[in-house]
């Protein structure tokens, strides 16, 4: 199995038990997909930060020479937070790769877009974005007989109790969620705490709120602009988590 992506798939921010490397989704599914077939073996290309056109180039070559049985596919994220946006250009190039990996033979599983962070700030913004290509995704999806997960319709994501601490990315339960949703598209019961979120917190003053929010913009939000304006990604000078086809350890 190949997993091709961005921070999605990487697994960002879900700490690996080992303390050093992120584990996320795509690691639990070949986890329990090692448990169900003889021989499993996993690779995971993701790297956080890459636009679509960078995963074409550099990730779907080097995962169709070896022409594996099921890969996963998501890519778009980072495009639809760019200020140059254009959703016809990405569907037409999201369609284009999509096909290549389908002719090849693989089973293919391809997401919608999950429904963005209550507390994300320009949250409406996202999210119409991600309203104009989702219908792609699973038209493409239905298009070329590739396995729908369709994220877009999970009423829970949006808790900010399933999102890290930068309010973009999942912490672990959510992606134990998106496992439990993986799982659940390839006809495989997920374990059933996945599907769990944690407990409310107790509610914040206006004032507590707000420093939060200050607090958040200066640590995340303002890096992030700053790679914008100087052209550099968080994925730079970064190499693969599982650059080979390899058994999954216990």
């Amino acid at each position: 199995m190949w997993r091709l992506g961005d921070s999605f798939t990487e697994g960002l921010d879900d700490p690996h038990p080992d303390g050093v490397h992120y584990r996320g989704w795509a690691d639990l599914v070949a986890g329990r997909l090692a448990r169900e077939v003889a021989g499993f073996r996993y690779a995971n290309l993701a790297i956080r930060g890459r636009l679509l056109g960078a995963v074409a180039a550099e990730q779907v070559p080097v995962a169709r020479e070896l022409r594996p049985e099921l890969m996963s596919f998501t890519a778009g994220g980072n495009d639809a937070l760019r200020r140059n946006f254009d959703p016809a250009h990405l569907a037409a190039r999201f369609d284009a790769v999509v096909g290549k990996l389908r002719s090849d033979g693989a089973d293919l599983l391809l997401f919608t877009f999950a429904p963005t962070n209550l507390r994300l700030p320009a949250r409406r913004i996202v999210q119409a974005r991600a309203g104009q290509a989702n219908p792609v995704v699973a038209e493409v999806a239905a298009r070329h007989g590739a396995i729908l997960v369709d994220l877009s319709v999970d009423d829970e994501l949006p808790n900010p109790l399933l999102w890290s601490g930068d309010r973009l990315h999942l912490n672990t339960y959510g992606h134990r969620r998106v496992a439990a949703h993986v799982l659940t598209a390839l006809s495989i019961t997920p374990d059933a705490e996945w599907w769990e979120s944690p407990q409310p917190l107790p509610a914040r003053s206006w004032p507590v709120t707000r420093l939060e929010d200050v607090r958040w913009a200066g640590r995340h939000l303002a890096p992030w602009v700053h790679r914008r304006l100087t052209g550099r990604s968080s994925g730079d000078n970064r190499v693969p988590k599982r650059p080979t086809l390899e058994p999954v350890a216990d």
